[in-house]
């Protein structure tokens, strides 16, 4: 049982309370009352796998909907939520906005892919795929030890680039799940598992991936 627990500590574990509460709060908060959105729907992930290092990337002229879903989720999460913004401009902007839905939450003025560089342990990453540097973010992030959930919103906009999420995650983690949902303009989300977990694929080997055509909606599955 001692072991049981302490393996639970080193990985992401799922609460669907903790999800529930976060959902709806984001609903409250956003005053969304149409179908089930961005927002609410990536504040109850994060609230759900609590994490407890949630970083997203922002900028001027953007929607501040996911940002505030991202505040809910840390205070039930018990977590912490960093909005990286390229300037100052963007900012004041930010935090007025963010101000006007009664939220927080702590901003870094820096270029995204050096400041993301410079955390450690990201549990929770969010990106927009219309930055030019998306990519490039993903790259350098530093993953906490019990795994992370990494998202791209508005994945539409690269529908025809040849992105993979292997490409990105480093050798030494394993990816448990990855999926497209046909959510706003496109959510493209991936669970990568705690670092040593069992079944984590090692340098060298081969391994199973599955892809989905966004277009027909067929299954493939590839060795790499």
């Amino acid at each position: 049982m001692k072991r049981r627990q302490k393996q639970d500590k080193m990985k992401l574990i799922w609460s669907p309370e903790t999800a529930s509460k976060a959902y709806f709060d984001t609903v409250k908060s956003c005053e969304l009352n149409k179908d089930s959105g961005v927002a609410e729907l990536i504040s109850a992930m994060a609230a759900g796998w609590k994490a407890k290092l949630i970083v997203e990337t922002w900028q001027r002229g953007g929607a501040i909907a996911t940002s505030v879903g991202l505040a809910v989720a840390s205070r039930h999460g018990g977590g912490r939520h960093i909005c990286i913004v390229p300037d100052e401009e963007s900012r004041a902007d930010y935090i007025a906005a963010m101000e006007k839905a009664y939220m927080s939450s702590q901003v870094v003025v820096g270029e995204a892919e050096v400041v993301v560089e410079s955390l450690e342990g990201i549990d929770f990453l969010v990106v927009d795929c219309r930055q030019n540097d998306s990519t490039r973010v993903l790259r350098v992030e530093k993953l906490g030890q019990r795994g992370a959930v990494l998202v791209c919103k508005n994945a539409n906009s690269r529908a025809a680039t040849d992105f993979r999420w292997q490409s990105v995650v480093d050798d030494e983690s394993r990816i448990v799940r990855s999926m497209f949902l046909p959510v706003g303009k496109g959510l493209d989300i991936v669970h990568v598992a705690a670092r040593g977990s069992s079944g984590a694929a090692r340098k060298g080997e081969s391994r199973w991936i599955k892809r989905i055509d966004r277009e027909s909606g067929e299954e493939f599955v590839i060795r790499k």
